[in-house]
Formats: structure tokens, C-alpha cells, sequence
């Protein structure tokens, strides 16, 4: 038997060279029933081979106690952030997973400690320049793509169309985008959209307040993010500004607070759970070498409540 290729041997290579399945794999190197001496043998032969050794994330797949989770995420005085973490720190004690998070943190910071990291920090990740070269790192809506990484990447543009539709329903004919300074792509998104319904919105920064915004003469506002939204209803509600008959107002991200507020906010929402799913999913997968595909999508829908 030959060494199939450079890089660090996976369950994979193992399982081609032994000519059985990965199931099979998992079970000869951890000493499961189910599996014949001579195939046994030959899983291991294989794997002394390649040199492969499972990691520890993998074995913690049999033994629960050896999996250590990392979590970065960014600032957790955002809700945002926060509702992801805990949704993400519950379903990895379902599993039996230990977790570490740090705020925000980089890789460097766990990679000692953990088999794993995941990343929601609304920046890329960059491994550390030595030291856990095979660290399986899954990214959530990252900005760029890091090779090697698995990412969860959020699909916003068919929400951003609905979320359009919706609006010109209403009569809205002289939106406002509030975006970042420089442009996000949730704020392009939105532009393109109205561009496409046949109305050109203006595109402010989404720190300006309403009595910097009102002399546009906007009858919609697309905030940049929900609690940009919250502090807009505030805004206008001070200025008795009817909220939606005079000024419609949108949120993005969906937070669970926004059925709280008078009027109840209209957003671009993401389930959080699906989110967190889809990234556990993909350590695993990257842990044994499985993942054939390193990117999951999960969609954001609109929820149409009383500020539209």
C-alpha cells in the first residue's frame, strides 16, 4: 500500500485503502461489535499505514467526554450574538459536547484547548501561524471565505425581495437603506432589490437618527440590523411619527425581543437552531473528514408584523 496523497490521512483515505465503508472504520479503530478479526485487521493495517490517528473530536463521537467545543463569538451584549451562543451552547450539551467560548477572541486563543472551533464573529478567522494545522474550524455567515474552513452562509435574497414586495403593496415609493459606512452586502441587497421594483432608495448611514434622516422624506426605513430598527420605532414614536401609517419600518436578524416592542417590529429573520445545527453538523463531518461540502445555506424568511 502506497500513501494516497501529502496531506493528513482521513477516515476517508482509510476506509478507500482498507475497501470499506467509514461506519466500518469507526468501528475497527474503537473496537465495536459488528465487524469480522480479519476485517478489523485490515482497518488497522490501513490506518498504521497512513499514519491516520482519529482526532480527538472524533473519538470524543464514542467516548462523549473528550469533545471540547470552542465558540467565538463577536460582542454578546448584542442580542444577535448572544441568542446564537446560548442556542449553540444548548444543543452542544444535548450532544454531551463541553464548550468554550470566548468574545471575540481568535483561533489561537482555543486551539489548545479544544477539537473544534466555531466562529460567529461577523469577521473572517485566521488560523494561528503554527499549531493545529487539522483544527476542524466551521465559520457562521462569514465575509469572506477562508480555504479549508466549513461555513454556514445565510441566503438573504429572497426574504430581501418578499421584504420589497411587501412594501410597494403598501404604496412605499421613497424607501431609506440604512447600511454600514463603505456598504454591506445585506444593504446592497436591499438597494438592488427596490432598484428592480422600480424605485431607487436612499442609502444613509445607519448611525444617522430621525431628525437627520426626516428631510429625505422617507416612507420606509430598512435598518441595517434589529436593534438599529428598535431605536428607529423609539425615535419616531418621540417625534409622533406614526408607525407604519406615516413611516414603515424594517429590522434584519429576527430577534425573539422584537415580538416585545410596540409596534411589534417587521425583519428579515434566520432561525438560530437551524443555524446551530448546520455548524455542529459540519465540525462533525470535518472531524472524521466526511465533509464533502464545506458550506451549509440556511434562508432568512420576512416576517411581516405591525411596524409595515
Amino acid at each position: 500500500m502506497s500513501h494516497p496523497e501529502a496531506r493528513a490521512a482521513t477516515i476517508v483515505d482509510v476506509a478507500r485503502v482498507a475497501g470499506v465503508s467509514r461506519q466500518t472504520v469507526t468501528r475497527a479503530l474503537h473496537d465495536m461489535p459488528g465487524i469480522n478479526a480479519g476485517t478489523r485487521e485490515r482497518v488497522l493495517a490501513a490506518a498504521r499505514e497512513l499514519n491516520y490517528h482519529p482526532s480527538r473530536f472524533g473519538r470524543g463521537l464514542v467516548k462523549p467526554a473528550a469533545r471540547t467545543l470552542g465558540l467565538l463569538v463577536g460582542d454578546l451584549t448584542n442580542p444577535y450574538y448572544a441568542e446564537l451562543a446560548s442556542t449553540v451552547l444548548r444543543l452542544a450539551a444535548e450532544r454531551g459536547w463541553n464548550v468554550v467560548m470566548a468574545e471575540p477572541g481568535s483561533i489561537a486563543d482555543l486551539a489548545g484547548g479544544t477539537d473544534a472551533v466555531i466562529g460567529f464573529t461577523g469577521l473572517a478567522l485566521e488560523r494561528p501561524n503554527a499549531g493545529a494545522p487539522n483544527l476542524p474550524v466551521v465559520e457562521i455567515d462569514p465575509p469572506r471565505v477562508s480555504p479549508g474552513h466549513g461555513r454556514v452562509e445565510f441566503e438573504r435574497a429572497t426574504a430581501t425581495r418578499q421584504t420589497v414586495a411587501h412594501l410597494r403593496e403598501r404604496g412605499v415609493s421613497r424607501p431609506v437603506v440604512l447600511d454600514l459606512p463603505g456598504r454591506s452586502a445585506r444593504g446592497r441587497a436591499f438597494v438592488d432589490a427596490f432598484r428592480d421594483a422600480g424605485v431607487d432608495p436612499v442609502v444613509a448611514d445607519s448611525a444617522l437618527s430621525w431628525a437627520e434622516l426626516r428631510s429625505a422624506g422617507p416612507d420606509a426605513l430598512i435598518a441595517f440590523n434589529d436593534l438599529n430598527g428598535f431605536r428607529l420605532l423609539r425615535e419616531l414614536a418621540e417625534a409622533g411619527v406614526a408607525v407604519p401609517d406615516e413611516v414603515k419600518v424594517v429590522g434584519v436578524d429576527g430577534l425573539a425581543v422584537g415580538e416585545f416592542v410596540t409596534p411589534r417590529l417587521s425583519t428579515l429573520a434566520i432561525d438560530l437552531g437551524e443555524v446551530a445545527r448546520a455548524a455542529l453538523d459540519l465540525v462533525v463531518e470535518l472531524s472524521d473528514g466526511s465533509a464533502g461540502d464545506l458550506v451549509r445555506v440556511v434562508p432568512h424568511r420576512f416576517l411581516a408584523r405591525d411596524s409595515t
